[in-house]
């Protein structure tokens, strides 16, 4: 089964949250979206949600996903997705028609029927699986009663058989009598459709020495997150870091910056400090001659890439 069969896409494009024009924050709040684009496009993101059974905790947090504006800035590139205003779609919202708010409640209801729906087919399931692992350990004596020439019928044993089934029988629940679960919807309803015309560039207020390291490490292949509590821009993952340790601490750079001689020395003792290396790159500044050619064919810069680490340690 392929990662797409398995996390089937969501209706593209999606809709990311920003919460206000000031507070550049982009939040997703559909745990598909959030799987669909971990598993098929790298995107990590930050899970700052509380979680409703230990909410005074902040170990593990649960939706909404917080993106990085580079983040968002390569999936409105690529044409996945599209930025909504939080507050002005949330205030549109609550103006819908008593028609729509009806449906709105219905397809709600129909979600939370089919989810007591399932996990009542799971307990049949399991109620099933338990009958007849206790059906074989009792045919077990029977069988050996009976090489021995010696078959006990007692009608009470029969009874108990039959009681038993009719149990079984009555305990399935109708659909008349479940209770719809209450779910909390993480789409908009109706859904959003996106602008006519939408660029990232004018909207998302992005470096563009991190953006150009971010687009060409992620074109390689890995994931990146936050890289703050280790003083770097991103940490690079090989895979998902679930499973591997970042090997990169990332920082972006212009390509004509002065870098201090101190930061590279600080910055390659930490990464080897931490078993990691320390890498620092930045977009290739062309030409004169051909800038233009560049701006009009493509708009991408090469990107060149360095790693530091302290010899010694």
């Amino acid at each position: 089964m392929t990662a797409e069969e398995g996390f089937p896409a969501p209706d593209l494009p999606f809709p990311i949250f920003q919460i206000s024009p000031t507070v550049r924050r982009y939040l997703l709040y559909d745990i598909k979206t959030v799987s669909w684009l971990r598993r098929t496009h790298n995107i990590l993101g930050v899970l700052i949600g509380s979680l409703p059974q230990s909410p005074q905790q902040n170990v593990f947090l649960g939706l909404p996903l917080e993106l990085q504006p580079e983040e968002v800035r390569l999936l409105v590139d690529e044409g996945l997705a599209f930025i909504v205003d939080d507050l002005q779609n949330h205030t549109q919202s609550l103006r819908s028609s008593p028609a729509q708010l009806q449906e709105y409640k219905g397809n709600v209801r129909k979600e939370g029927l089919a989810a007591a729906k399932a996990v009542e087919r799971q307990k049949q399931l399991r109620t099933q699986e338990a009958l007849q692992r206790l059906s074989i350990r009792q045919s077990k004596p029977e069988a050996d009663d009976a090489k021995d020439g010696f078959k006990d019928n007692d009608p009470k044993d029969e009874d108990d058989s039959l009681l038993d089934l009719s149990r079984s029988r009555n305990s399935q629940p109708t659909s008349s009598k479940l209770v719809p679960y209450t779910s909390t919807p993480t789409t908009s309803y109706p859904p959003l459709s996106p602008p006519s015309q939408q660029s990232s560039t004018s909207i998302l207020d992005v470096n563009p020495a991190s953006y150009e390291l971010f687009r060409h490490l992620h074109s390689q292949g890995y994931f990146m997150s936050p890289g703050l509590r280790f003083g770097c821009r991103f940490l690079v993952y090989p895979g998902d870091p679930l499973r591997f340790h970042s090997h990169f601490l990332a920082m972006s750079a212009e390509w004509d910056e002065e870098i201090d001689l101190l930061d590279l020395v600080g910055g390659g003792r930490l990464g080897t400090g931490v078993k990691k290396a320390w890498l620092i790159g930045g977009a290739e500044k062309p030409p004169e001659e051909s800038r233009i050619e560049q701006v009009e064919e493509t708009q991408t810069s090469r990107v060149r890439t360095f790693c530091i680490e302290w010899g010694g340690m």
